[in-house]
């Protein structure tokens, strides 16, 4: 019997093959580290123009000089994505720079982790604007110019969290539960528009969101396995869409 050769499947074929994003215009929500730099520049080496926002200035400029330097094209806007005005400013400039926004990444998000009955009215107000007002607000912001384009994508990056509950985690579940509910709401709301809204959820990542006491980190999942899932959902053919990934490491940390 003639062995067989396996052959490798052609550029076009394979998952996510660069420049499949050529000339889309991408915007990502806390993209300074962490999951939302590894969003920015897998979308960057996959050659959309990449958008980040994040409040720390001079982290987010290090982020787009470091894309740069690998060949991307991006942009660095400063913002506070719980404030409406600071968005619509934010929106401006990446199209100002870029173009309609096709693709929006909402990725930022803070925790609180303590008993529900011991948190401060600040703590409940401050994770629910953060983790999921700001997606309503940027969502809202960009669906206009995608409705003009007839598509595009929103991804919003949620968590394990917002499926399930554990102790200490009332408000972060709580906004958590509420983007999953929010991310199927607005995919009814843009389907006819050609928008496709999705939601990523991830389990414990390896990143300085939160520590990771006793949990060997080589296992646990990598930012840049979150940025996979986005591009997998933003490279969908145009008759499909995938509405939501959930994301385990192989083993548990």
């Amino acid at each position: 019997m003639t062995p067989q050769t396996k052959l490798s499947p052609p550029e076009s074929q394979s998952m996510n093959p660069p420049e499949t994003l050529q000339g889309k215009v991408a915007l990502i929500t806390g993209a300074n580290r962490g999951i939302g730099l590894a969003i920015a520049q897998k979308l960057a080496k996959m050659g959309a123009s990449v958008s980040l926002c994040a409040r720390d200035e001079k982290a987010l400029e290090g982020a787009v000089a470091e894309i740069e330097r690998q060949g991307g094209r991006s942009l660095a806007v400063r913002a506070d994505v719980t404030r409406r005005g600071e968005i619509e400013e934010l929106v401006a400039k990446t199209e100002q720079r870029f173009g309609t926004i096709e693709i929006l990444v909402n990725n930022a998000g803070i925790g609180y982790f303590g008993p529900t009955h011991e948190a401060s009215e600040n703590a409940w107000d401050t994770v629910l604007d953060t983790n999921l007002k700001s997606v309503f607000l940027l969502s809202k912001a960009v669906a206009p110019g995608m409705m003009r384009l007839g598509g595009g994508h929103i991804v919003n990056i949620g968590s394990i969290a917002g499926k399930s509950s554990f102790a200490g985690g009332g408000i972060y579940c709580a906004s958590k539960w509420g983007l999953l509910g929010l991310t199927q709401c607005m995919a009814e709301d843009l389907r006819p528009h050609g928008i496709r809204v999705s939601a990523v959820l991830p389990g414990s990542v390896n990143t300085e969101f939160s520590p990771h006491v006793g949990k060997d980190t080589k296992k646990m999942l990598q930012p840049h396995d979150v940025a996979h899932a986005v591009a997998a959902i933003v490279t969908q053919e145009p008759q499909s869409f995938i509405s939501e990934i959930v994301l385990r490491p192989t083993q548990k940390p």
